[in-house]
């Protein structure tokens, strides 16, 4: 068993009700294991460190727990994953100068930013797989596995988001674009 650590953010059903009301019910539902973040009004946000055999089944059963929980509560973002430069230094032990100039002369290999701008924001994992092949850098496993499952419980959010007929015309068009990879 392997100690994980990352935050879940969900959204109440009731945004009038008082997050402190769920405490309880969040224990029970077995989520002790975390730290729970109260003090946005309609949000609450749960810092877990939770042992399990992969990154994938603390992160799925921490879910299943709140759930059980607050059955109508919405995941509004798992972390970590978007990270600017200054996170990623941080995490890697770099000065942001020194990340920026990485970034910078690597424009070929460098994963391509999920948002560009003054503050571009990347996928934790793109960049740890990046430092790992490119950089031969090691990387912790199980934040490499944290950074891979956040990714995807936000990707699947965001696509659940899609209306139906939109999400399969996507689809579409990503397999014909893998055609040319």
């Amino acid at each position: 068993m392997t100690l994980y650590e990352f935050t879940l953010k969900f959204a109440l059903p009731d945004a009038n009700k008082d997050p402190a009301n769920y405490i309880e019910q969040l224990a029970q539902a077995g989520c002790d294991d975390a730290l729970i973040g109260i003090g946005q009004q309609g949000r609450i946000a749960l810092q877990f460190s939770r042992e399990a055999s992969s990154a994938f089944a603390a992160i799925t059963s921490a879910i299943k727990d709140i759930k059980t929980a607050i059955p109508n509560a919405a995941i509004i973002e798992a972390t970590p994953d978007l990270v600017g430069l200054s996170d990623i230094a941080d995490l890697l032990g770099f000065s942001r100068q020194n990340m920026r100039k990485l970034m910078l002369n690597h424009t070929q290999s460098f994963p391509a930013p999920l948002h560009s701008g003054s503050s571009s924001i990347w996928h934790l994992a793109k960049v740890l797989n990046w430092f790992a092949k490119q950089q031969n850098k090691t990387v912790p496993t199980e934040i490499a596995e944290v950074a891979q499952v956040t990714m995807q419980v936000n990707i699947a959010r965001s696509l659940s988001e899609l209306q139906p007929n939109t999400r399969h015309e996507f689809m579409q068009i990503q397999e014909e674009l893998a055609q040319y990879r």
